[in-house]
């Protein structure tokens, strides 16, 4: 029997779902009927609408959809200038205040606090400077992510831009593949460092060389199964296909229909196309991809460039990241700057975007671990840039803590998380900065925390990997912290190891201190933390992480999803009719 989302999906979905959404602003939300409410806003997510957790009905998290995290010149203006009149909510978050904007570990930003009412003045405002929110969410492809450089980076062996367009219009465009199983992620390296995470996409394309009618050809190699999640995280696995430039196109789309018409629809838990690779195995994948989903013969894999994948790999050093500055391959440079776990408040990111018109060409790109570049800086700018006052807060220079922090949305908006992750991390790592001290040679460490176990902040890809969860301490129930250490992505792809389990938040630091210490003493000349993690014991690395009590404050010890985001008097301004009279969060 097919799962309940299912027949919702049968009933309305893809883009006849944007008239409904328009009808409903122009009603007001009490116009959606309660009885209806799960349908409505499972539906509503393919267009980047998903409603706040418990205690905040009638606000909508708002996510947008751009293809390899490029916003030309004067979309970041448009969205932060939404976040600044409409992402307002009742209470300002004590470490980010209120109107902000999350920039995503798929190159994407999200709104919170958005009223019902407003989206169709939010729509105008995004569309009339080309961002929209389709596909941004629900069982649908979601944003394409692709090398935040492509077009720029000196190394790139192959333009992806083009690909990427197509797939961004043409693929996530057609309604006729709006309705898969699950959410489905599709990434395009053409930098060869990885840096589009292919590995950890449903379908993946990497860069590679072969031999196509006697002469040498780069094209792609295609990786599937790939993603996090359900504490059941996968490498994508080869298909042993190569395809052309001209031929990418067809087989992603032939690898997303096969997912549509083969993909399971009856259980959610296990339909990622993850456990379909598991349950088929790619040779089956790639013969009936080659005899009913593509019209030319699939030709073997050719030879990838994986031996200078460093994005996000472990490595301690180089250019893992992108942050810092870095010279195009047209003489112009790109800036990383850093923006510890993915906030911005509205007029930081509007300053931004004036700082990319002054120096640069106005284009920003953003990359997988939550930053912006500035691209396209002529090198006589690049000093002034850096001068900047904006810069002492989101540096092109961090230390290796400010670097490393990545963080899910947790339980501040999100149903499913467990644990409160944005401002306890953010306080976590000025906590690390300030009391652990590192070799000069060790410029990364990726400390990444999500709220569940969905891993919607890749902790399985970190150096030291945090995920949320509850335990209790002297008796009372308190949020909790499970620690992993030892992932990455690059060369070699691989997840953390869990020493620690249910570690009260207030102690986490102690521990990761403990630990961190433990490996300054203990490495070897060079030796990264991913790689002393590979040559210690599991039993050692337990015992070195032991968790301690320190002068840290958590911000949200036992909160234990309670609301921390009360409503003044109990009304919720939110949900209100037509004529603007509020109701009560208990209607």
């Amino acid at each position: 029997m097919a799962h309940k989302k299912e027949a919702w999906k049968d009933e309305c979905y893809g883009d006849a779902v944007r008239d409904r959404i328009l009808a409903f602003a122009e009603e007001g939300f009490e116009s959606v009927p309660e009885d209806e409410r799960d349908a409505w806003f499972s539906r509503f997510k393919f267009w980047g609408l998903f409603h706040q957790r418990s205690g905040q009905e009638g606000y909508f998290m708002m996510r947008i959809a751009n293809a390899d995290g490029v916003l030309r010149p004067g979309q970041l203006t448009a969205v932060a200038e939404v976040a600044r009149d409409y992402a307002v909510g009742p209470v300002a978050n004590p470490e980010f205040g209120n109107g902000w904007i999350d920039l995503t570990s798929r190159q994407s930003i999200q709104l919170h606090w958005i009223r019902l009412a407003d989206v169709p003045a939010i729509w105008k405002k995004l569309e009339a400077v080309g961002v929209s929110t389709r596909s941004s969410g629900g069982d649908a492809m979601r944003n394409i992510t692709g090398s935040p450089v492509a077009g720029k980076d000196a190394r790139e062996v192959i333009d992806t831009r083009p690909l990427l367009e197509r797939l961004s219009t043409d693929l996530r465009g057609d309604d006729a593949l709006s309705n898969l199983p699950r959410k489905f992620n599709i990434g395009v390296s053409g930098v060869p460092d990885g840096s589009a995470q292919d590995a950890i996409n449903d379908v993946g394309l990497e860069p590679a060389r072969q031999e196509v009618d006697g002469e040498a050809v780069i094209g792609y190699n295609v990786r599937v199964g790939g993603g996090l999640g359900g504490k059941q995280p996968r490498v994508a696995r080869p298909l042993d296909v190569f395809v052309t430039p001209e031929e990418a196109y067809e087989v992603v789309r032939g690898f997303v229909r096969l997912y549509r018409d083969h993909g399971d629809r009856q259980r959610r838990a296990r339909n990622r196309t993850r456990f379909l690779v598991d349950e088929w195995g790619t040779d089956r994948i790639r013969d009936l991809l080659d005899a009913e989903y593509v019209d030319f013969d699939l030709r073997p894999a050719g030879e990838d460039f994986r031996e200078r994948y460093e994005y996000n790999a472990g490595s301690g050093t180089g250019d893992a990241d992108l942050v810092g500055v870095n010279q195009q391959r047209d003489g112009d440079y790109f800036v990383g700057l850093t923006v510890p776990v993915g906030r911005l408040p509205a007029r930081d990111a509007l300053a931004l975007a004036d700082l990319a018109e002054a120096y640069g060409s106005g284009e920003i790109r953003l990359t997988r671990r939550q930053n912006p570049l500035l691209v396209d800086v002529p090198e006589s700018n690049v000093a002034d840039l850096l001068a900047e006052p904006l810069l002492e807060r989101y540096p092109a220079e961090p230390t290796p803590f400010q670097r490393g922090g990545m963080a899910c949305t947790g339980t501040e908006f999100c149903s499913l998380a467990l644990t409160e992750t944005k401002t306890r991390l953010a306080r976590l790592l000025r906590w690390l900065n300030a009391n652990v001290d590192l070799p000069p040679d060790v410029e990364h460490l990726h400390v990444h925390f999500s709220g569940c176990t969905a891993d919607c902040g890749h902790a399985h890809t970190a150096d030291i990997g945090l995920l949320g969860m509850r335990g209790r301490k002297d008796g009372e129930l308190v949020e909790a912290l499970d620690v992993g250490v030892g992932g990455g992505m690059g060369e070699e792809p691989g997840f953390v190891t869990w020493i620690r389990q249910r570690v009260p938040a207030d102690e986490v630091p102690g521990a990761l201190r403990n630990l961190i210490e433990a490996f300054v003493a203990e490495r070897s000349d060079g030796e990264s933390f991913r790689e002393w993690v590979a040559a210690t014991d599991e039993e050692a690395l337990t015992a070195f992480c032991e968790p301690e009590e320190t002068d840290y404050e958590d911000p949200a010890m036992y909160d234990a999803k309670g609301s921390w985001y009360p409503f003044a008097d109990d009304s919720t301004p939110a949900r209100s009719a037509v004529d603007g009279a509020p109701t009560t969060s208990d209607d």
